[in-house]
């Protein structure tokens, strides 16, 4: 049966049209147009409340025709009236449509829907098989990204001594690329048998990935006499040098003592932008748990100890398993998972964000 619209919500509806008509009069101010970060702001705030003010225009003139529908059927016989309760009955069903949609579309937004992501990959516990998987999961992330028409460009990358990964830093752009990867931050574990291992035992390892979206310098203004920048030779696995003049950069944020170091690229001005970029996502990821009041916790949440014990999801090679322990979700298509086929999993953590969101936690 159908549940309308409660009372609230439509004079929740109702200011947010009002807000909507004033975005628009401030979009046409001189003043706005003239500074780009509340034009931005303003831009996207308006585009995001497109959709709601359509729909909710749209339930407006349905509920008038279902009501002149009503009207006219009183005084209604012979096939007018049923013509009528026809209309009725399709307008009706329309409206319930529309009123579903208008819930979910009244869903809080996420803020940083349409940025680009910043991921890191780190080996963990379990030594040079937690650096391969590392390997695995930016392999994985680099296909999932290539599915979906996304750029994933490595930023930094430190190699194990047997290929593997002890870090790595991508960049990943695309318009729905944070809807889709904001859920992968936290420990992966595995469990298979290393090719280090000899005696055909499965072993558990594990790798830690953080998942921030990309911020700008419209985001977060960085002073340069807060940054303490250190040049030197890149090297690479076991320190041997792959450089021969200093262009590997570090960079230190000295009010919160973040780090970036950078020396894949030949250029230490090229180095500088690339580590620049990543200070300033974790930093926009800083501000944003301190303004939710959850200071840090977050990333901590994410990043946890990389323990074995702490984990968000599990690949389990022998069952062919990959199971996301937050819902629940298991899918025996490890090899697909791994080669990029990621959505199902993504879906169903959108599914369960929506219906906790549908059900009024937020949390």
């Amino acid at each position: 049966m159908h549940e309308p619209l409660r009372d609230a919500d439509l004079d929740r509806l109702r200011r947010v049209e009002e807000e909507y008509l004033t975005l628009e009069a401030q979009l046409a101010d001189p003043e706005v147009l003239a500074d780009p970060a509340q034009l931005r702001t303003l831009s996207k705030r308006y585009n995001d409340l497109g959709p709601v003010i359509i729909a909710f225009r749209r339930r407006i003139a349905l509920g008038d025709d279902l009501e002149a529908a009503r009207e006219l059927l009183d005084g209604a016989t012979g096939p007018e009236r049923s013509m009528l309760m026809d209309d009725i009955d399709a307008t009706a069903d329309a409206l319930a449509a529309l009123d579903d949609e208008l819930r979910e579309l009244m869903l809080p937004t996420d803020p940083n829907d349409g940025r680009n992501v910043i991921v890191e990959i780190r080996g963990a516990e379990g030594g040079e098989e937690a650096n391969l998987f590392a390997r695995d999961l930016a392999e994985m992330y680099r296909s999932f990204a290539d599915q979906h028409g996304w750029s994933a460009a490595t930023l930094s990358a430190s190699l194990s001594d047997m290929g593997g990964y002890n870090d790595l830093t991508m960049e990943v752009r695309g318009d729905t690329a944070w809807r889709n990867l904001k859920f992968e931050g936290g420990p992966h574990r595995v469990q298979r048998v290393p090719v280090t291992e000899s005696q055909g035992r499965v072993h558990t390892s594990s790798a830690t990935v953080s998942v921030m979206p990309e911020a700008d310098e419209i985001d977060i203004a960085i002073d340069e006499r807060d940054l303490d920048v250190d040049v030197y030779r890149a090297s690479g696995p076991g320190g041997q040098s792959v450089n021969t003049t200093d262009s590997a950069v570090r960079i230190t944020h000295r009010p919160t003592g973040l780090v970036v170091t950078m020396q894949d690229e030949r250029s230490q001005l090229q180095n500088r932008a690339r580590a620049m970029t990543v200070l300033r996502s974790r930093l926009y990821e800083l501000a944003e748990d301190e303004r939710n009041a959850q200071l840090s916790a977050d990333r901590r949440a994410q990043i946890g100890g990389g323990g074995r014990s702490e984990k968000i999801r599990t690949y389990n090679f022998k069952e062919n398993r990959v199971t996301d322990h937050r819902i629940g979700f298991t899918i025996h298509r490890l090899g697909d998972v791994l080669g990029g086929d990621l959505q199902p999993v993504v879906d169903a953590l959108a599914a369960d964000e929506r219906a906790r969101l549908l059900a009024g936690d937020e949390e």
